[in-house]
């Protein structure tokens, strides 16, 4: 009986605010395929966000293009991923995510960074704008990084707290800061 009652009081009315969240969105011109659970969270520029079918987006989570007009795409999101509590989309150029993906709690994912140098300070730093691909099938650890012109292939793992910089290819187990390759699941160890 309390699994009904607690289905009732708590279930329902955010799949119902789900749904609400995601319509508005549509309004705005998001391109969200079908069925898509989207918690609180932040959105900015819908019309440079395409999203797929089955997704579900935990609360805290913010899909981020740059604040500019575009006509293109910023994010776009494959099919079948699973992003967990604030996981951060930051894109300035392009970030493609493929399908069936699971992002852990707190991950961040850029396609950009500021410039610096002698007498570049503040908001005088101008971004240097890259894109980030992440493959299918993937798993990125909670809190870990992805930074700018990072490819990731299929099946990558991206252990907790790692700060991707560079790309590596399918199959690839990624830890440590900077992150590096600890062995491809095929066993080799590197």
């Amino acid at each position: 009986m309390s699994g009904h009652l607690e289905a009732l009081c708590l279930r329902v009315p955010q799949g119902f605010a789900s749904r609400l969240r995601v319509a508005l969105y549509n309004i705005l011109g998001l391109r969200a395929g079908r069925p898509i659970r989207m918690e609180r969270g932040r959105i900015r520029r819908c019309t440079q966000i395409v999203i797929g079918n089955n997704n579900a987006f935990s609360a805290g989570w913010q899909l981020w293009p740059m604040d500019a007009e575009q006509a293109g795409v910023r994010i776009r999101i494959g099919n079948d991923n699973y992003f967990n509590r604030d996981v951060f989309i930051d894109a300035c150029g392009l970030i493609e995510i493929g399908d069936e993906n699971q992002f852990g709690p707190g991950v961040y994912v850029t396609d950009s960074n500021h410039r610096h140098g002698p007498g570049v300070v503040g908001k005088r730093a101008s971004m240097d704008i890259g894109r980030v691909k992440i493959g299918d099938g993937c798993w990125i650890g909670a809190r870990a990084v992805i930074l700018k012109d990072v490819e990731l292939g299929d099946r990558c793992v991206v252990g907790a707290g790692a700060v991707v910089t560079k790309s590596f290819p399918a199959d690839s187990v990624i830890v440590g800061v900077p992150g590096r390759l600890r062995e491809t699941k095929a066993g080799s160890a590197r």
